[in-house]
């Protein structure tokens, strides 16, 4: 059984939203909703495999029109004889998150 796991979230968000003339939250991405959401789902049950959980986070971060793009790497450790880690990672694009976006409605 592992004793952590760990979120790796990289998201490719416009160019408008991060490179901004003002220190202003009002002209960024604000990502507080969407860590939320993403610990909401992380205490909402055990989950058996990290595909299924980084399926919910893949979800999660299409809600956002603003994310463009994302890449999530999961990892759990310890996975043998308490030493080792391993990792489960998805990659994706416009089109996959359109087409996440397109499910969910």
């Amino acid at each position: 059984m592992p004793d952590a796991h760990i979120l790796d979230l990289d998201l490719t968000i416009s160019p408008d939203l991060v490179q901004v003339a003002s220190d202003d939250m009002a002209h960024v991405f604000d990502y507080d909703p969407l860590i939320a959401a993403i610990a909401a789902i992380a205490r909402s049950r055990k989950f058996e495999t990290q595909e299924y959980l980084m399926t919910l986070i893949a979800q999660a971060c299409s809600a956002y029109r603003e994310i463009t793009a994302a890449e999530i790497c999961l990892t759990k450790s310890p996975v043998l004889a308490g030493t080792g880690s391993l990792g489960v990672r998805l990659t994706l694009g416009a089109e996959d998150l359109a087409a996440l976006r397109c499910a969910a409605t």
